[in-house]
């Protein structure tokens, strides 16, 4: 395989690799996303090649993240790019400012008062609408007419809508997961990338790496996208890492 005889012939790897959807599948709960011990054990086995960095990519609030996987000797981007873990320490990528929520978390909250089974979540640079426990024909309803009715007032603050995995995510246009690429190619001096995602913001990284012979990105799962190869699911993710 193209893939893995690049990765062995190569000096300095990196890894980006998702977490929801891309290394464990997606729950009803967040919290209960909690990587299986087999991934746990693939990551640590990762981080032992001194010639391997790996850093996990999320969009979830970075507490919740590092709960799941703060204890492994890796770096985590989290909340779509905004903030950063690096050596145990996390720090912001982007200036906050959340002036902008006290506009949108009126609806959502009258919206999640009529669609039973949805609800919000409030991070540093972002505000949540979840609705992966409302059924799937209600939820896509509700979740359209939100993204009507915010279609206008998101340009007014310079932020965007991210249309989710049954999520929809108002976040600022200053966070993108893409932003930090080139800086940590260059700070570990890779000669080898291999990013792996399955959502939208993803795609931000996708873009950043098109060119170059030796950076890989794989879509995991339907949909459009600008990645050059494709996986089905996280078990395939995790088998073609353990063949790493």
């Amino acid at each position: 395989m193209l893939i893995l005889e690049k990765y062995k012939s190569s000096k300095r790897k990196l890894l980006l690799l998702d977490y929801d959807g891309t290394l464990v599948g997606f729950t009803v709960n967040p919290e209960e996303a909690k990587p299986p011990v087999r991934v746990l054990n693939l990551l640590y086995r990762l981080c032992r090649d001194p010639s391997v960095k790996v850093v996990v990519t999320t969009g979830r609030e970075y507490r919740s993240i590092d709960r799941l996987i703060g204890h492994l000797p890796i770096d985590i981007i989290a909340e779509h790019g905004a903030m950063i873990k690096e050596n145990g320490m996390w720090n912001d990528l982007v200036k906050m400012n959340i002036l902008w929520k006290h506009e949108f978390i009126p609806e959502l909250q009258r919206m999640t008062s009529e669609c039973h089974g949805s609800s919000i979540e409030e991070k540093r640079f972002s505000i949540a609408w979840h609705y992966r426990d409302v059924d799937v024909l209600g939820g896509y309803i509700f979740s359209r007419e939100l993204m009507r009715i915010f279609e206008n007032k998101v340009s007014l603050f310079n932020l965007r809508i991210l249309d989710g995995n049954r999520t929809l995510e108002i976040i600022t246009n200053d966070v993108n997961k893409g932003m930090m690429i080139h800086h940590l190619i260059d700070k570990h001096k890779c000669d080898y990338v291999l990013s792996i995602g399955d959502g939208g913001t993803d795609e931000d990284m996708f873009e950043v790496l098109r060119e170059g012979e030796n950076y890989i990105t794989i879509k995991v799962g339907y949909g459009r996208t600008a990645a050059k190869y494709r996986l089905d699911s996280p078990q395939d993710v995790v088998a073609l890492l353990e063949k790493l």
